[in-house]
């Protein structure tokens, strides 16, 4: 198709019409791998005579096109694009890219960005000569818009990949510098000198961002570069052309070019602002660059400064920058000094300033209240806010220059409060206020750690901060709410202000405006953390979590599911009666969230982190009633179809959180519905194409379905889950590409399949075993291989005769029992087994040593019997002292928590301002007693990730597993397979016993007296058991 008839059908695909916008796309799709298409596209988006609409769709196809198409995605894969059409394109658009308006330019610019990041420099070593040529020449534009895109591509290389940056900056900086000192020197410059000087800087940060290139550490040459970045900070930005509108003021070209000085400037004084960070061969530069220019860098930043203190603009992401620096500049002594005699101005007259409540926060509060909370809660927006960045100055300068420091910002912040207090209703200064309370909120650590603040602190703010939750003015009673979250685990000497505190929080959640009632609800969170007293919160629980809903309802953030989370993980079974409220309301909330984050498409978007937070609430709340099983039943069509649709890629953001949630379903509802038996297909289609990173969290979910639905795992063909389980584990097992880690779930769920499903598997026992023998003999890993064993184990406590004669059939048994054999004996050099590490490894691995005992002689030779009776006897004595070591450690962990509780008790009031860490540790311990009693098999399978370390912690395993071993006792087990074999055979047994050593025999009449020792404790624990279920007589 020639250009004209080209330009024919991109205009068609404009078409109002839809079925003539639907044929000329099907006309695109058909030409699109025609030889020269691409040139021809190229060729319309640079004519200037063809319509700008018709360029603009020819762009984006292009852009598309290459993106898909230029790198074949697969090894092996042909490109689609002819080598002559490529060499075509990359001649062509280095020329085109300046020619073509900025709204066409951007849409190339992507084109050769993906260009550059496939074929240079191998593909096309020409361009960086392209780049220096033009630099040279009269496209001076064009060289640095290209040169930009391609020091880009190396911003985050590291060592080998970052080599091309060394050459790229000697062959084009010399010139760029020339081109940069000549800009700098127009008298009156235009916005198009900016935007020249805008993408010097850009190329000079992408170059220097990870490594200073060797030929900048010359000093000439970084003085040379200096020198100009120092001018370019110090001028002032022209006033005439700059835009009126605030957001189009903030990306003007001159804003950005100051923006960008004072980003390179930041990142050469962290990295080089610091002797003590230093690599040697680095220390002689950063010495240089102390002395000469990170003083002169400050004195330009305060005077930058002075321009909002004296009511003059500067953008909300160059203030920040620059405070930044002022932050690095408190522990540096030198730099501390030049601070120091201008501290007052910068603390009272800038500093505080910006933490006040202003113009703009009033605008958004009044126009915008859920962009005001979006704000105030987003990290992102952190990085651009001026008020953050002075939080943070204050905070480092109070912890690292205390002394000189924190009593006179108190004074200051005490003054206000009494200023504030002193004048008319009319005339208060709100603002300041509001200033002193962030100020008291951001220094709490600080403040609770030191005398005399520290004693003053429930005074203050009885007298200063609990009476604004009755101001007039709403972004008080906001402020008040948050500074009072703040201090709520101090130790209150009146227990009436924590009350009149908590209820003013509560009432604030039915504030009527929106930014008080989300500061209240995060503020409750900390009071239902810091409150010994529950009856306190108890009796408004039901309206609590109206009010927390509604809220919900309007706002998407994830802080909110935080502060549920707390008060359900705080209630526990209280939480029953809203259980299933809470799960319905979460996942209505959990739907509106994705639809947000689908709309938004923004990786950081607020929705989609919401959304995971709605999910990890749920959770939350089926622990906490999960031994109400009934509940499960109702809550279950709630959360299945959450669970249905984020099984599949559509919830690979949340599948981690959902997974979970099908944990919890699948143990403790009453049975497993058919309904949750559809997801199992989902699970196996998930692991097979995309989910392997997430196999061990599968693992837990399919060994409920296995465990607690044997008979429906066992019986049903439509699907038939045994051969899906079958398909996806051989397809793992085998992949030679799989690393062992990844593969550690799968002999796991082949343990399940045996150990539930004894007598009823046999057809699955050789397949099973024939890929673990194959994956074990290029196994390197010592976990994974002991595994593997396990398997091996498993299958003959199953069925030892079966499993042997499968062994032999394979022509592998000998060299399977001298591999075991050979691990049970391996030690560290303190004497612990490298291998088995766990109370669970051991008893698998004695049950199926055991079951050996049994077989006659004609399957397991009385030698052969020898070895194994000896190596069990070993292992059962290894593996009663672990389960000995355990419970002593249980015991003495149990001894010092109540030792703990007792002195927690007793110096409650000297600690209590140390409670915000003990919470926080109880937080992470909560944390993890959830998943430890989440399906409580898949502790079993836990790996040891330290399985090379020489250290004893491996025995710390905390097994509280549930399978059907459970009640196996392998102490009996083996003696009454060992009587077995001696009712059936005397002789063998005779001669069995003759031939053990007198160690041996000591061990075994060890064995026998435990053996009948563990008899009677379940016998014991079985009559306990009978006797707490029946009925009183």
């Amino acid at each position: 198709m020639d250009v004209q008839s080209l330009a024919i059908v991109l205009q068609a695909a404009l078409s109002p019409r839809p079925d003539e916008r639907k044929a000329a796309e099907q006309s695109l799709n058909q030409i699109q791998y025609a030889p020269q298409h691409l040139v021809r596209m190229l060729q319309i988006i640079v004519d200037g005579n063809c319509d700008i609409a018709v360029r603009q769709v020819a762009s984006i196809h292009f852009k598309n096109f290459i993106a898909k198409n230029w790198s074949p995605h697969d090894l092996g894969e042909q490109s689609k694009i002819l080598p002559a059409d490529k060499d075509l394109v990359r001649q062509n658009i280095l020329v085109f890219i300046v020619q073509v308006p900025p709204l066409l330019r951007a849409q190339l610019g992507e084109c050769l960005k993906t260009i550059i990041h496939a074929d240079y420099p191998e593909q096309w070593p020409a361009l960086l000569h392209w780049v220096k040529h033009n630099l040279q020449n009269q496209q001076v534009y064009g060289a640095l818009f290209v040169l930009r895109i391609l020091s880009r591509k190396y911003e985050f290389k590291s060592d080998e990949e970052r080599a091309p940056v060394h050459y790229i900056v000697q062959e084009t900086f010399p010139n760029m510098l020339i081109i940069f000192n000549g800009l700098v020197q127009i008298a009156s410059p235009s916005i198009e000198v900016a935007d020249l000087i805008k993408l010097i800087c850009k190329i000079f940060w992408s170059c220097i961002y990870l490594e200073i290139p060797k030929q900048l550490f010359e000093s000439n040459a970084f003085n040379a570069w200096m020198v100009l970045f120092l001018n370019i900070l110090e001028r002032p930005v022209p006033l005439e052309g700059q835009p009126a509108d605030p957001e189009l003021r903030k990306s003007w070209g001159w804003w950005k070019v100051k923006k960008w000085t004072v980003h390179i400037l930041n990142r050469l004084y962290t990295r080089f602002g610091d002797l003590k960070l230093q690599n040697p061969e680095n220390r002689a530069f950063a010495q240089m660059f102390q002395k000469n220019y990170a003083g002169k860098i400050l004195e330009c930043h305060l005077n930058l400064l002075n321009v909002i203190r004296v009511g003059g603009y500067l953008p909300d992401r160059v203030t920040n920058l620059i405070l930044q620096y002022l932050s690095n500049s408190v522990s540096k002594g030198t730099m501390y000094n030049l601070l120091q005699p201008r501290m007052d101005i910068i603390l009272f007259e800038i500093i505080f300033p910006l933490m006040c409540f202003n113009d703009n926060d009033q605008k958004l509060w009044d126009e915008d209240p859920h962009e005001y909370v979006r704000k105030g809660y987003d990290i992102i927006e952190d990085l651009y806010s001026p008020r953050t960045a002075a939080m943070d100055f204050v905070s480092e300068l109070v912890r690292k220059r205390g002394k000189e420091n924190l009593q006179k910002f108190i004074l200051y912040i005490v003054e206000i409060f009494r200023r504030y207090n002193d004048a008319a209703i009319e005339h208060k200064p709100y603002r300041q206020k509001d200033g002193a309370l962030l100020a008291i909120g951001a220094l709490c650590d600080k403040l609770k750690q030191t005398e005399p603040y520290k004693s003053e602190l429930e005074r203050m703010l009885v007298q200063h901060v609990f009476p604004e939750f009755n101001s007039p003015v709403g972004h008080l009673r906001a402020k008040a709410a948050w500074v009072a979250g703040q201090y709520a685990h101090i130790n209150f000497s009146d227990t009436n202000n924590f009350r009149k505190a908590l209820q003013s929080v509560v009432a604030g959640m039915r504030d009527p405006e929106l930014p008080v009632r989300v500061d209240s609800v995060f503020a409750l969170r900390s009071f239902v953390e810091a409150c010994k007293d529950l009856d306190e919160i108890r009796p408004i629980l039901p309206q609590l979590l109206d009010e927390f809903f509604k809220l919900m309802n309007e706002v998407e953030n994830e802080d909110l599911v935080f502060t549920l989370e707390t008060i359900v993980d705080k209630f526990g079974e209280e939480m029953a009666p809203f259980a299933l409220g809470l799960c319905q309301n979460l996942a209505a909330a959990f739907w509106r969230c994705m639809h947000t984050a689908e709309d938004n498409d923004e990786a950081d978007d607020p929705g989609a982190l919401a959304a995971v937070g709605c999910l990890r609430a749920i959770s939350t709340i089926l622990e906490s009633v999960s031994s109400l099983p009934q509940l499960f039943v109702s809550i279950e069509p709630t959360l299945l179809p959450i669970m249905r649709r984020m099984l599949t890629t559509d919830g690979q953001e949340v599948f981690e959180e959902v997974l979970e949630i099908v944990s919890y379903m699948t143990f403790y509802s009453p049975t497993i519905s058919m309904d949750m038996w559809t997801l199992w297909p989902l699970l196996m289609e998930a692991l097979s194409d995309w989910a392997i990173d997430f196999f061990s969290n599968i693992l837990v979910p399919l060994d409920n379905f296995i465990s607690r639905g044997t008979m429906h795992y066992l019986t049903c063909k439509e699907p038939d889950y045994q051969q899906s389980l079958w398909n996806v584990i051989s397809t793992i097992m085998v992949d030679k590409n799989m690393e062992d880690n990844d593969i550690e779930p799968a002999p796991k769920l082949i343990e399940v399949v045996f150990q539930n499903c004894r007598e009823r598997v046999d057809h699955w026992v050789e397949p099973y075993i024939r890929i673990t023998v194959e994956r074990l003999r290029r196994t390197e890993g010592a976990y994974l291989k002991c595994l593997l064993i396990q398997v091996i184990a498993n299958a003959l406590y199953y069925n030892a005769s079966l499993t042997l004669n499968i062994l032999q059939k394979l022509g592998v048994a000998t060299e399977i029992f001298n591999h075991w054999f050979q691990m049970l004996q391996q030690t560290k050099r303190s004497g612990v087994r490298v291998n088995f590490k766990r109370e669970h490894d051991k008893k698998v691995c004695c049950l199926g040593l055991t079951a050996l005992i049994t077989l006659p002689v004609d399957q397991l030779p009385g030698e052969a019997l020898q070895r194994v009776f000896r190596a069990t006897l070993d292992l059962l004595v290894a593996y009663k002292d672990q389960v000995a070591e355990a419970a002593k450690e249980a015991e003495a962990e149990h001894d010092d928590d109540m030792n703990g509780l007792q002195s927690d008790e007793e110096d409650d009031a000297e600690w209590s301002d140390k409670e915000m860490g003990v919470d926080a540790e109880n937080g992470d311990e909560d944390d993890n007693k959830t998943l430890q009693r989440l399906a409580a098999q898949a502790r079993a399978f836990r790996s040891n990730d330290e399985d090379d370390d020489d250290t004893d912690d491996d025995y710390s395993d905390d097994e509280v597993q549930q399978s059907p071993i459970d009640e196996v006792d392998p102490f009996v087990f083996f003696v009454d397979s060992t009587k077995a074999m001696q009712a059936r055979d005397e002789t063998r047994f005779r001669s069995l016993t003759q031939a053990l050593d007198s160690h041996n025999q000591a061990l075994a009449n060890a064995v026998f007296q435990h053996a009948e020792q563990r008899r009677v404790e379940i016998e014991k624990d079985k009559l306990e058991k009978a006797s707490r279920v029946a009925p009183p007589s």
